[in-house]
């Protein structure tokens, strides 16, 4: 079965748009992040600096949200990335790494979108 795939996303939500052979399914998956993160705790004196702590949970909490979008696309075809900042670029990274046999075609940075925009927007070139 060809399965294909679409999303839009950055650190705060992804939309992925998957096309099968039986049609069309979109998933969200919420991040959970703040625009601005704000992580409480570490007074710095063990872990280094409080901003060092901050960035590292940041980290893994960016990790977790990756893994459950690699996991949704582990077994497609071809993937379609885009989404307005540096999200997209990380995921293509961390899709390269965990080894899954889609091929990535296109990475685009475009502005926010409605699901139904990204929903057309994958459709069209997939389809194409």
């Amino acid at each position: 079965m060809n399965k294909q795939a679409g999303l839009w996303i950055d650190h705060r939500k992804a939309i992925i748009v998957l096309i099968t052979d039986e049609g069309e399914e979109i998933k969200k998956i919420v991040s959970g992040m703040e625009k601005h993160v704000r992580f409480t705790g570490g007074d710095g004196s063990e872990d280094g600096s409080s901003e060092d702590v901050r960035d590292r949970q940041f980290g893994n909490h960016l990790n977790s949200y990756y893994d459950e979008v690699i996991a949704l696309l582990r077994d497609t075809d071809s993937i379609q990335i885009f989404g307005p900042g540096e999200a997209k670029g990380e995921l293509e990274k961390r899709i390269q790494h965990a080894g899954i046999k889609a091929h990535i075609f296109e990475i685009e940075t475009v502005d926010k979108m409605t699901d139904r925009q990204i929903s057309a927007k994958v459709r069209d070139h997939l389809l194409a």
